[in-house]
């Protein structure tokens, strides 16, 4: 089978490698000259994945038999309308797509089903009577970004014409969400829908960087809930399921955890990112890539999560400004056994101009412990060992990000 995979960074690594073990060829679209997954691919061509008629061109002139992709909002949204158009094979229809990765379609339809999220309001220019009744802090954002992309915290309405602004300017389609924020702990939640009934495979608590106004996730971090909020998520991830159609697919949400009040921020029918797929194995056991293959390739994959560790943190490099070379220490790390495992997100040459979206980081990492001291501990050790390099041979990490 000839597979077109939209998207080349490092978690598009592993789908291609699972398609590469069971015998098929890859074709991979990215926009980046020499993105990660760039020599795991059978060919590269050099695309936008967001340009459907030139991705819907591609498909076409290779003679492909199936598309997709893997932990990515916005190419899964092409993955579904090109697929669409030409009949090929796809676990969501173009509507499905457009429901579950454009933030206007989900609140809309979340509030219709009395999910529970904050109180919002679309906008396509700048409103202050559309948020006069809405209580401070507030957070805007563009409807169909990746990552984090165009997301800030306003704490003055004075700011927010500037941020309303730049998150319209940022989305294809020239609308923002502004909505209420909600206290209490982000909680990123995976699931897989099995036939209608959504599994939990595990949660973990999303920390960001102190004290800024955007969202930048540091690590995800485990143990994150209790039982009783655990018994929650399992009642929301099937509501959002039942709300959204969704059937035999990746499920990931994003929430807010307050006690017992937990509001779901946004969710997509993906896997999460930032080598997320690798977090499931080792949270639950459940290799989570090889069930998603094994559904794109038309099998009706099952799962049965456990609980296999006592502390996790799976953590992000971020950076000063610079142009990236290559990072020290992560394997050596590895083969000490101090770290579990690591992935690279960037390609040597490729700028690092800020430290605010999931885009910006070089790498990541994997760690476990049996306590929380040990978890901290092996943290610790590990942030003073690591550099990241850029071309001019200075350590461009910022350091202690997580202390």
């Amino acid at each position: 089978m000839k597979i077109l995979v939209l998207a080349g960074g490092a978690d598009q690594i592993a789908l291609i490698n699972e398609f590469k073990a069971r015998g098929h060829e890859t074709i991979l679209v990215d926009y980046f000259e020499n993105p990660p997954a760039r020599p795991y691919a059978d060919k590269h061509i050099v695309a936008s994945t967001l340009d459907v008629e030139r991705v819907k061109e591609i498909a076409i002139d290779q003679k492909v038999d199936l598309i997709t992709t893997a932990c990515t909002d916005q190419a899964l949204l092409t993955v579904a309308n090109v697929s669409e158009q030409l009949n090929l094979p796809c676990y969501l229809s173009y509507q499905t797509g457009l429901n579950v990765t454009n933030k206007s379609y989900m609140k809309n339809v979340l509030f219709a089903n009395n999910i529970p999220t904050a109180k919002f309001v679309i906008l396509d220019k700048v409103d202050l009577d559309a948020v006069k009744d809405f209580s401070l802090p507030l957070v805007v954002k563009p409807v169909d970004c990746n990552s984090s992309k165009g997301v800030k915290r306003i704490d003055d309405i004075v700011d927010i014409t500037k941020y309303l602004e730049e998150a319209i300017k940022l989305s294809r389609t020239k609308k923002a969400i502004v909505e209420e924020f909600k206290t209490g702990n982000e909680i990123s939640v995976d699931y897989y829908v099995e036939g209608c009934e959504a599994k939990l495979l595990c949660a973990t608590t999303s920390l960001k960087i102190k004290n800024s106004k955007s969202f930048t996730i540091l690590c995800s971090d485990y143990p994150a809930i209790n039982e009783e909020q655990e018994e929650l998520l399992k009642v929301i991830g099937n509501q959002v399921a039942k709300a959204f159609g969704l059937k035999d697919c990746p499920l990931f949400i994003q929430m807010i955890a307050n006690g017992t009040d937990v509001n779901v921020i946004e969710f997509s029918a993906r896997m999460g990112g930032g080598s997320k797929y690798n977090l499931i194995r080792v949270l639950s056991g459940v290799n989570i890539m090889s069930k998603y293959v094994d559904l794109v390739l038309g099998g009706k994959p099952s799962v049965s999560p456990s609980k296999l560790v006592s502390f996790c943190k799976m953590v992000y490099l971020y950076c000063n400004p610079g142009v990236f070379d290559h990072i020290e220490g992560l394997e050596e790390l590895k083969q000490q056994g101090i770290i579990d495992s690591y992935f690279e997100y960037k390609t040597k040459g490729m700028e690092i101009s800020h430290a605010e979206t999931s885009g910006d980081r070089p790498a990541g990492y994997l760690i476990t412990a049996e306590t929380a001291d040990a978890l901290q501990e092996k943290l610790n050790y590990v942030d003073s060992h690591i550099k990241v390099v850029s071309d001019k041979g200075e350590d461009i990490m910022m350091h202690n990000l997580l202390a």
